[in-house]
């Protein structure tokens, strides 16, 4: 593998997912660089000759599904022009996507304008976090029990694209009229020939573990450039393992002291947990401020002054159509107020997580530690002194133990 020849561009539909794909092609020794939305050509064409993996990290899996096409192509463009091996659009490994939000029925159909009209492989599967996919079905842990995706607590009750079918082909055949196939861990003995001859528009794929996704990986890579995948990291795991090269250890700190600022947009159990674990430990826990932002950044700051960690909810913003952004809004106003104090935050959130990123101009990320599993905590490249240099936690919902945010402000203590 060469160290200049760009061999994977992604378009991650959040940005959770996107560090996640970083992190995964890092493990196998591939270097990256994630850019926060669409840099100029110049830029981009810049880190595509010295890196292995260049990311745009995006926003696409909230939207709803008339805005995927002004979002998507012109990123699929940009990384199809750098002439890379495979174009990854990164989704969920829980397959969050419906015909109104989100759709990858629609991404399908942008990807094979864009990249190439051959059939799609799509592995939604990530065996090390979780989640699993046999015989088309798709199944996620959650508090140590297995469910299938249907039946799971958090997405059988998502608030924006809850899980009602299990079958992958089914579920994503909902949100398109193009076919769509699948092919089966049992039958990846000849899988390269069979994506090649495959009649669907796009084809659901097996893993159980990490065999099954570096077979994958193979897979693609023995394909006819350019290939267009959809996959969460586990397909960037599958892929880097087909291929790996000179793997470095990743650190798992960093030098920063002090405390950390947590901002939360996400409602699920697992962050309830944490947030509850870092009261229990002597945070300040308040509720983010809609109509006084002057008044809470004063008490922030005052904790922060005084050495104490703070974490601001979302658990009572105003409910409307445009409560993710009046969210993300005030998250990172809250940020901006105390980039003086701390140099390490957490954002909780998929959604929220790229929208505050934006919001605090920051214009790509890099990884600068990775503490344990899938976390990873990334630095800032801002022109905003302020920001530039910042390392921020960009935590999915169901992501980390009941003590991540104590964990974080742990590190180099």
């Amino acid at each position: 593998m060469s160290d200049s020849t760009l061999r994977v561009g992604y378009y991650g539909d959040d940005f959770t997912g996107s560090v996640d794909v970083l992190l995964q092609f890092a493990r196998h020794g591939w270097s990256g660089r994630l850019f926060v939305g669409l840099p100029d050509d110049g830029l981009l064409r810049d880190a595509a000759s010295a890196h292995d993996v260049v990311g745009i990290a995006g926003i696409a899996r909230s939207l709803p599904t008339e805005r995927i096409d002004a979002e998507v192509r012109p990123a699929l463009e940009a990384l199809h022009a750098l002439s890379p091996q495979v174009v990854q659009y990164k989704a969920c490994s829980t397959a969050d996507s419906s015909p109104e939000i989100g759709s990858i029925g629609r991404v399908i159909e942008v990807g094979r304008e864009v990249v190439s009209d051959a059939a799609v492989p799509m592995l939604f599967a990530q065996p090390d976090f979780g989640r699993f996919t046999v015989f088309g079905t798709h199944f996620a842990a959650e508090g140590g029990t297995v469910y299938r995706l249907d039946r799971q607590p958090t997405m059988s009750t998502h608030p924006s694209t809850p899980m009602h079918e299990a079958d992958l082909a089914q579920h994503f055949s909902a949100q398109t009229a193009l076919p769509i196939g699948g092919i089966t861990r049992l039958e990846y003995s000849d899988l390269a020939a069979r994506l090649e001859s495959s009649a669907d528009a796009a084809v659901v794929l097996d893993a159980i573990d990490n065999a099954d996704a570096e077979a994958v990986g193979r897979a693609l890579l023995a394909q006819q450039a350019p290939v267009f995948a959809i996959g969460s990291g586990g397909l960037s795991w599958g892929i880097g393992a087909a291929d790996p090269g000179d793997a470095v250890a990743l650190p798992q700190a960093t030098g920063s002291r002090g405390p950390v600022l947590a901002v939360s947009g996400s409602r699920s159990a697992q962050t309830s947990r944490q947030i509850l674990h870092a009261s229990e430990s002597g945070w300040l826990v308040e509720h983010l401020s809609f109509t006084d932002a002057e008044a809470q950044a004063a008490r922030v700051r005052e904790a922060l002054s005084a050495g104490r960690s703070v974490v601001l909810t979302s658990d009572e913003a105003p409910v409307g159509t445009d409560t993710l952004e009046r969210i993300a809004d005030a998250a990172a106003e809250a940020i901006r107020a105390v980039t003086d104090l701390v140099r390490r935050v957490i954002v909780a959130g998929g959604d929220t997580s790229g929208r505050v990123t934006r919001l605090l101009g920051v214009d790509s990320l890099a990884i600068a530690a990775n503490p344990v599993a899938n976390v990873v905590l990334l630095r800032a490249s801002s022109a905003l002194p302020g920001v530039d240099g910042l390392e921020l936690l960009l935590k999915g919902g169901q992501v980390g133990a009941d003590s991540l945010f104590t964990d974080i402000r742990s590190l180099d203590v």
